[in-house]
This record gives C-alpha cells, sequence and structure tokens, in this order.
C-alpha cells in the first residue's frame, strides 16, 4: 500500500524512461512531514553521482509551517539509498552519450518516503510530436467508446 505523493510528468515528455528503480531517501528534520502534507516539486530534480553514491539535486521540498528553527533547506543535495550494483548500472549507462537519470515519482510507502527513479534517453523534437499524436488519439478513441455506450 503506498501513497502517491509528486509526480514529474515532464520527464515522460522529455526523455524516454527505460529501466526504473526504487531509491529511499535520507532526510533530516521536518522534511518528512512536508512530504507528507504533499506538496514536493520534482520538476526540476536531477540527479548526480559522487563517488559510488546517488545524490537528488533541485528536489523542492518546501518548509514545514510548525517547524520554527528545526525547519530544512528547500532545495539541499539528498543522498539515494541504492544497492551499490544499481548504482554501478547506473553509473556505467551514464557515461553513454545521451542516457542520464531522471526521477520520475515520490511516494510514501509503510511510512518511509521512496522515489521512483529512470535511466532517460533524450527525446528529440519529433519524438515529442510523436508522443502527443499518440496520446491525442488514444484520448480520442476513449472518447468515442465512452459515447457509444
Amino acid at each position: 500500500m503506498s501513497k502517491m505523493i509528486a509526480m514529474n510528468r515532464k520527464a515522460s515528455h522529455e526523455y524516454f524512461l527505460l529501466d526504473r528503480f526504487e531509491a529511499g531517501l535520507v532526510l533530516q528534520g521536518t522534511e518528512i512531514k512536508s512530504i507528507r502534507k504533499g506538496s514536493v516539486q520534482l520538476k526540476d530534480a536531477y540527479i548526480s553521482f559522487v563517488g559510488n553514491e546517488a545524490f537528488i539535486k533541485e528536489m523542492h521540498i518546501p518548509p514545514y509551517d510548525f517547524g520554527n528553527r528545526f525547519n530544512h533547506d528547500e532545495t539541499r543535495i539528498r543522498k539515494l539509498l541504492l544497492h551499490k550494483e544499481e548504482i554501478k548500472k547506473l553509473q556505467e549507462k551514464v557515461k553513454l552519450k545521451g542516457f542520464t537519470i531522471v526521477p520520475v515519482s515520490l511516494y510514501l510507502e509503510k511510512g518511509m518516503a521512496k522515489m521512483e527513479i529512470a535511466l532517460a534517453k533524450g527525446k528529440n523534437l519529433h519524438d515529442k510530436r510523436e508522443s502527443e499524436k499518440a496520446r491525442d488519439a488514444k484520448r480520442e478513441i476513449e472518447k468515442a467508446l465512452k459515447k457509444q455506450l
């Protein structure tokens, strides 16, 4: 049982999402309370590596309303918890041209904040147009089927 907190819709528009991984987050202070409130932004977030560790940068978690002096920095760098093999695999793929790692969604599972990240390859302009056409066609089909019922 998991509760969806935030989705990065821009990621599926800008990238082909290939492999997906689940990562834990190292949080401090009032960050988890603010996440439970549900006002997290993943739009500009990205994942980078330092040594054999993965970090998420530019993820915006607003300060908790009742946190007073114990509140956290909104866009601080947060460590991601992944297995060594997953980190090595992702680092190897990122070294290849055109691959990057993007956060896809943030959710709560058994009270813990988890993030779905994906190995992604950038789309060209014509790929984005094709995706939009396919989405519009699917929407039209669903609308036609709804009218028949």
